[in-house]
């Protein structure tokens, strides 16, 4: 069951011509039949009923219909571009955009078949759609720790909101080998929420620490990947540019060393 919105909604404070291009983009996937779901501020009112102002609209596709979006876009006399080809494309009208994302920044997280099998559905700017699911929301959001953003609190709010009606075992696999990411997040919950720790099943708290106990045990791996890089795209170059590291998006992930290379590049200038 959805959770339920407390205060108002993000589409409400949406202008009206904004809400009209999103409602274009929605309808015109939709009518093509083209597979999509609405995340970003949308999907976290939908899971937690916390209300954020929102200036964008995230949609969720396959890459492999993102060249398909773009000619349906370009024949309906918006703009798309690829704007970083391992994971983001846009849509524009005017200044007006949306997104179109098909992995993570860090290339852990590509848009598959599963995402839109567990997916919700809810309303969206007067549009019935799906909304990608609880368990994508916390993998993803997981590993935003950058300096200007941490989405920790995020992960901490999905947790307890939808704690019963997550699938754990399935949010576990989400994770896979980078299963400490998960784990230092549930161990923060039980901070966060001191009376609300019991939401998160003992059995994979268990599990994550037998994990952690037997790695304790046993010698490290000869591995000169930093992994950091996994959760921050800038606070750990220093490791894999003056220090030898291997930048552990490329082995781990779906990214290429152009992909980093373009990504690196596109970080905002801070004086």
């Amino acid at each position: 069951m959805a959770a339920v919105f407390t205060g108002h909604a993000p589409d409400d404070e949406i202008e009206s011509d904004t809400a009209g291009f999103y409602r274009q983009v929605l309808q015109t996937l939709a009518g093509d039949g083209i597979a999509f779901m609405v995340g970003g501020a949308f999907a976290f009112a939908h899971h937690t009923g916390l209300h954020r102002d929102t200036k964008d609209l995230d949609l969720f596709i396959r890459r492999a219909d993102f060249e398909r979006v773009a000619a349906l876009m370009n024949r309906h006399g918006l703009h798309t571009e690829l704007t970083f080809p391992h994971w983001l494309g846009k849509v524009h009208q005017h200044d007006r955009f949306v997104d179109l994302i098909f992995n993570s920044g860090n290339g852990l997280s590509p848009v598959d078949d599963d995402w839109f099998a567990h997916a919700d559905e809810s309303q969206v700017l007067g549009e019935t759609v799906k909304v990608c699911p609880a368990e994508e929301n916390v993998w993803t959001k997981a590993f935003i720790m950058e300096r200007e953003r941490y989405d920790g609190a995020d992960v901490a709010h999905l947790l307890r909101a939808c704690a019963h009606r997550l699938d754990w075992m399935r949010l576990r696999n989400r994770f896979g080998p980078h299963w400490r990411v998960l784990l230092s997040h549930l161990v923060l919950f039980g901070f966060i929420y001191p009376a609300e720790r019991g939401l998160v099943p003992p059995w994979l708290m268990h599990e994550l620490m037998d994990r952690l106990r037997h790695e304790c045990q046993t010698p490290a791996p000869p591995t000169d990947v930093c992994a950091g890089t996994l959760l921050s795209r800038e606070q750990y170059l220093t490791d894999t540019r003056e220090h030898g590291y291997v930048d552990g998006r490329v082995p781990f992930g779906t990214m290429t060393d152009q992909d980093v290379a373009t990504w690196t590049q596109a970080i905002p200038h801070r004086s």
